[in-house]
């Protein structure tokens, strides 16, 4: 799994952080996402998977 985002439209509800925090994190001045691990091991997909399913602002694209 590799994870990209679009960090322009992504409105910093931080709702990524809160399912998968070893993988996003957000800016401390606009609160916007930040990956931390672009390419999460096994165990971690499942939660990138839901953080992505619920992101409002649908910034979080994933690749096989």
């Amino acid at each position: 799994m590799k994870i990209t985002i679009d960090a322009d439209k992504c409105c910093a509800a931080g709702q990524c952080v809160l399912i998968a925090p070893e993988v996003f994190d957000q800016r401390d001045e606009d609160g916007v996402v930040v990956v931390l691990d672009d390419a999460p091991p096994a165990d971690q997909h499942d939660a990138v998977r839901e953080a992505a399913a619920i992101c409002p602002a649908a910034v979080i694209e994933l690749h096989a």
